[in-house]
């Protein structure tokens, strides 16, 4: 089983992961939150063991934000935080279940294997129950079980945002999607930032996708779209 762990104290890091790997599990190890979410978009795990007090990142925004590009990873809270309240916003963040700290470590390894075993037989780890299935665009494929869009068989290279910009469009190529809507999705909640943002990553977007047999095309006043070229 693939695990990602993701804990800001390096000594305690350091024991779960030597203890995980001798109870048989795969082990990647991540100290803060930014790292950990870009980890978790390009290459989902099969479980991911997540600390709250992060420093970049918190884990409730590592949560949200793997939640809101589609990934179904079961996630297991890690937390010194004791109130019920904090307990409450992580499960409705997405989280599967939550461990407060301190805990014992035969009781860490019993809440990975049940979170596994919540799954229904034969389902992949990242596979999303509501709308199983592959996009193509172009030389794009995307894989709406984990989030991650390929090219040709490879992971297409993208920051988060543009990733998300592009999961939003390769949805329904052809096909314009509002400016205003874009950027709630890349930029959830986001007040201090500029509107004109959007247009940063989308720029950025469109060089990444020279090559692939899609463009990204604005048109003004409307918003943008992903256009199959007939190359392709």
């Amino acid at each position: 089983m693939r695990l990602m762990l993701v804990e800001d104290d390096p000594g305690l890091r350091a024991a779960l992961a030597r203890t995980l790997l001798r109870r048989g599990f795969e082990v990647r190890e991540f100290a803060d939150g930014r790292s950990a979410l870009d980890a978790w978009v390009a290459e989902p795990p099969d479980i991911l063991v997540l600390d709250l007090s992060l420093p970049g990142l918190d884990g409730l925004e590592v949560l949200a934000g793997g939640r809101k590009r589609g990934l179904t990873t079961p996630v297991l809270l890690l937390t010194a935080r004791a109130t019920v309240g904090d307990r409450v916003m992580g499960l409705n963040a997405g989280a599967d279940d939550y461990l407060p700290k301190p805990f014992d470590l035969d009781e860490l390894e019993a809440r990975i294997r049940a979170i596994a075993r919540r799954r229904p037989a034969g389902t992949p780890a990242n596979a999303a129950a509501a709308d199983p299935g592959v996009l193509h665009a172009g030389a794009l494929r995307y894989d709406k079980f984990s989030g991650a869009i390929y090219c040709r068989d490879e992971p297409l290279e993208l920051a988060p945002r543009e990733l998300t910009l592009l999961q939003a469009l390769i949805q329904q190529p052809g096909r314009a999607v509002a400016k205003e809507r874009l950027f709630e999705l890349v930029f959830p909640g986001a007040a201090e930032v500029q509107y004109e943002a959007i247009e940063v990553v989308a720029y950025r977007l469109r060089k990444k996708l020279a090559g692939t047999g899609t463009a990204l095309v604005t048109l003004r006043g409307l918003g943008y779209l992903l256009k199959v070229e007939a190359t392709a």
